[in-house]
């Protein structure tokens, strides 16, 4: 059926019916992409706010959870764009990398990451770095991302889809797949053998190009979803301290990102169905990031 695409964002409360729901308060979250949004609040507390929407009640409790930003410390307007921009992402690379410390990397010597230039292997590729215990990140990516995702200075080595050969098969490897490429990760897996110790397949950039050919490991690869794994990590480590954890490395990792990522502003729902586009088709370059007010 049809929908409308959710992004995250900030939203203003214009007008409240909702005890302890204040007019004027600034919420951050999930919105989907429009003008007005009509929530029904059901939990609430002085730093967040759940939507307990009937048709979003089958949803991860991640995607219904609003926060309240007048209520967190410190809390900076100015940070906004990059909370939007790559928060969400950088949420689920911090997931990823504590995926993979908690198996002990799958004993490998190496992690390459597939469509190196996403934004959430970014991310990846900078925890994994500023951990010393972590295999070196190996970035793989398009002849066109190569310059970008070399001058990060995130990643140990860097390889182009067309060049496998450069990729280290004597090296035990774990793979994070952003990309959902079929035949770049089927002929990656037949390159690896057995020093393929995992696979986490993460993401569709090459959405059109999905299909796994014969190399592909099955029955050594697996879906990652990150609300999942917050849920497990809630669990274990109790209320909100996965939180702060992925927000103290968010508000370190976006302050890096500065170096690289350029913000470019539009307005109004033709501008945002314009750049959904461009990134749809692939036409938008990978150290843009489009904020649009609506």
């Amino acid at each position: 059926g049809w929908g409308v695409i959710p992004v995250w964002g900030f939203a203003d409360v214009i007008q409240s019916r909702a005890a302890g729901v204040r007019e004027g308060e600034r919420l951050y979250g999930y919105f989907p992409m429009g003008t007005h949004l009509m929530m029904t609040p059901g939990k609430t507390s002085p730093e967040r706010l759940v939507d307990a929407s009937a048709h979003r009640a089958m949803l991860p409790p991640v995607y219904n959870s609003y926060a309240r930003v007048g209520a967190e410390p410190g809390y900076d307007p100015a940070l906004d764009d990059l909370r939007a921009l790559l928060f969400p992402l950088y949420a689920t690379s911090f997931c990823l990398y504590d995926f993979l410390a908690d198996n002990n990397w799958f004993g490998a010597a190496q992690a390459i990451i597939v469509s190196a230039s996403s934004k959430t292997a970014i991310g990846l590729a900078a925890a994994l770095k500023q951990d010393p215990s972590a295999p070196p990140a190996v970035g793989l990516t398009s002849a066109r991302n190569q310059a970008m995702v070399e001058g990060l200075g995130l990643y140990a080595a860097v390889a182009t889809y067309d060049d496998l050969k450069a990729i280290d098969a004597a090296a035990p490897a774990v793979i994070i797949d952003m990309s959902g490429n079929g035949k770049v990760l089927s002929d990656l897996h037949a390159r690896l053998g057995d020093n393929m110790r995992y696979c986490s397949n993460v993401g569709v950039t090459h959405y059109e190009d999905n299909q796994m050919g014969p190399g592909f490991i099955r029955e050594r690869s697996a879906m990652f979803f990150a609300p999942a794994h917050i849920q497990k990590r809630a669990k274990e480590w109790g209320p909100g301290v996965f939180d702060k954890k992925a927000f103290a490395f968010w508000r370190e990792a976006a302050q890096e990102s500065r170096r690289w990522l350029k913000i470019e502003r539009a307005k109004g729902p033709a501008a945002m169905e314009a750049a959904f586009h461009r990134v749809r088709k692939g036409e938008a370059r990978p150290e843009a990031g489009v904020m649009v007010d609506l």
